[in-house]
């Protein structure tokens, strides 16, 4: 039985199968992005910031689920950058790197996931607060790293501006964007001392 345009396209749009798929696509455009941009700027193209933005809009876009969506995003993320690794380039190399991505995938993807649904449905103000927060922090702790580790200013700067105007941009209120704001640089420094540094140990 054929199927008509209007309901393949009803299908399409189900996360389950929309999620994964959009995944693997900037997976792959984020190894590629690692290619095109000069010099430290394609320390951009893979940061964990970057990674978990996918997370963040799928779990936006679902009204249902947002934990799982975001989980599947992340998950299809990481094939596709180490897919095109092994198939694309020279190789993936030892199984350390995806397997470090893919359990902080099972993590932050449904975290973000979840931040991105409360940042457009929380019907309290501190839901909508902290899934705004969760994002624009990311950024921060990832600005800590380019700042203090890897000593890229240009890129940190870049990072610390995200920061600062997904809160302002994204907030729904003045009241909202300045708790936000407050609650993203609380959120960088404890994701840096949490996160970022123990995995510096475990990469070096």
């Amino acid at each position: 039985m054929a199927i008509s345009a209007s309901v393949l396209v009803v299908r399409l749009n189900r996360w389950w199968s929309v999620a994964p798929v959009a995944g693997l696509g900037v997976g792959v455009l984020t190894n590629l992005a690692q290619g095109w941009l000069p010099g430290a700027w394609n320390q951009i193209a893979n940061s964990g910031a970057v990674w978990c933005v996918p997370a963040f809009v799928a779990g936006a876009l679902t009204a249902r689920r947002p934990a799982v969506a975001g989980l599947c995003t992340t998950l299809g993320l990481v094939v596709g950058y180490y897919a095109y690794a092994e198939f694309g380039r020279d190789g993936m190399g030892a199984l350390t790197a995806p397997l470090l991505w893919l359990v902080m995938a099972v993590i932050s993807g449904p975290l973000f996931g979840i931040a991105g649904d409360w940042w457009r449905r929380g019907r309290s103000e501190w839901r909508r607060v902290v899934g705004l927060a969760a994002l624009a922090g990311v950024f921060g702790m990832e600005a800590a790293l380019y700042a203090w580790t890897l000593h890229y200013a240009t890129q940190a700067w870049a990072c610390v501006a995200m920061l600062v105007l997904l809160p302002l941009l994204m907030g729904r209120r003045h009241r909202e964007r300045g708790l936000a704001l407050l609650t993203a640089v609380v959120l960088s420094s404890v994701a840096y001392a949490v996160i970022e540094l123990p995995l510096q140990h475990v990469a070096g």
